[in-house]
């Protein structure tokens, strides 16, 4: 039985490889899965009648549709995946994933993956310092600004100044 279509779906462009973005996902995250797979009906500027041209997903519970549209559009971090993480295990759990299967790591928790979509991994230590403003949360943004994967003991010891 079929699924009903989410009401708002995430649309993801891909050059070609949604069907491979959306394993990876489902593999990786929890209340992850790959749903649908929908074939071209037809040749289409990008592809041919059969190639793969739609995959519904899910990551961490967000329902997504990942489509096969070609080259001509490249992902930026104006759209990114932030995942909150509780442990340090976590973090790197998911930040490894990424980075090790063909990504690359930036700043502040940030990297992408090896299709260019940016994914935040965000410890909640982090966000619980930037919700307390003031002082811990300058701190904590501080020593933030010196990171590319966040180091939760360094957040903590930040946060306490």
């Amino acid at each position: 039985m079929k699924k009903p279509i989410a009401k708002n779906t995430i649309c993801i462009w891909y050059d070609k490889d949604a069907l491979e973005a959306a394993r990876f996902y489902a593999a990786t995250f929890p209340d992850s899965e790959v749903g649908e797979i929908n074939h071209a009906p037809g040749d289409y500027p990008s592809g041919k009648e059969g190639d793969v041209l739609t995959v519904t997903f899910t990551v961490l519970g967000i329902p997504c549709l990942g489509l096969n549209g070609g080259p001509q559009f490249k992902h930026t971090e104006a759209f990114s995946f932030q995942v909150a993480t509780d442990t340090q295990e976590e973090t790197d759990r998911y930040w490894n994933a990424i980075v090790g299967n063909g990504g690359e790591e930036s700043y502040c928790g940030w990297c992408r993956d090896r299709w260019g979509i940016s994914w935040q991994i965000t410890p909640r230590t982090l966000s619980e310092a930037m919700m307390a403003g003031g002082d811990e949360a300058k701190r904590a943004f501080a020593a933030m600004m010196e990171m590319g994967k966040i180091d939760v003991a360094a957040i903590d010891a930040a946060r306490r100044g």
